[in-house]
């Protein structure tokens, strides 16, 4: 199948395993806080779910719940801390998309990782991919998660869907990757993500 073949190709370019922290070199957040951080990065895992139905994929995004300290009411991947319990990234992954979605680890199968993206609120992320072919609906956890939406592949592979957005941090400024879909804004750390894994996995690719 068409999709297979596509699903497989990206398999092919993604990292075989996490990618290790160089203690030894130097990072930069996709901003500069105003005061440096004085504490090692958190480190985390997201997941980005390629969805498959019959011949068609999407990816799956959450809304934040609006009670949550910690970018409320925002798109995101399922994802969060990794704990000491979790095996690697992708265990830490697949345990918050369980727990925040209900998305059953036994749907989904890992292809790879991307490399480590760096943020300002010093958050040092493994964005883990997986096709996901889920036998039962997602359903959000109240607690975390106001809603689930999934945008269509065919959508993300077109650079024209992805905008840029001038944010202001105190007297600097930076930009942020954008995408609009359904009413829906992604940005900041998600949109930034997906462009990274549009770039590195579907860039070339015909929709």
């Amino acid at each position: 199948m068409v999709v297979d073949g596509l699903i497989e190709r990206i398999a092919g370019r993604l990292l075989p395993e996490p990618e290790t922290l160089d203690l030894g070199g130097e990072m930069l957040p996709d901003w500069m806080p105003d005061i440096p951080h004085g504490r090692p990065p958190v480190e985390a895992a997201v997941l980005i779910a390629l969805v498959k139905r019959e011949n068609e994929i999407s990816i799956l995004y959450t809304e934040r719940s609006p009670a949550l300290r910690s970018h409320s009411g925002q798109i995101a991947f399922p994802g969060g801390k990794v704990d000491p319990t979790d095996t690697d990234a992708a265990d830490a992954a697949l345990r918050e998309a369980n727990e925040e979605v209900g998305l059953d680890r036994a749907d989904a199968r890992v292809l790879g990782f991307m490399p480590l993206y760096y943020t300002g609120t010093n958050y040092l992320i493994t964005p883990v991919v997986a096709v996901v072919e889920p036998r039962a609906p997602f359903i959000p956890n109240p607690g975390e998660v106001r809603s689930v939406f999934e945008v269509p592949l065919d959508y993300l592979m077109s650079p024209q869907n992805f905008s840029t957005l001038r944010l202001q941090r105190g007297d600097r400024e930076h930009t942020t990757w954008q995408i609009e879909h359904s009413g829906l804004v992604i940005w900041g750390i998600t949109a930034n993500l997906t462009r990274r894994f549009h770039d590195l996995a579907l860039a070339g690719e015909s929709r």
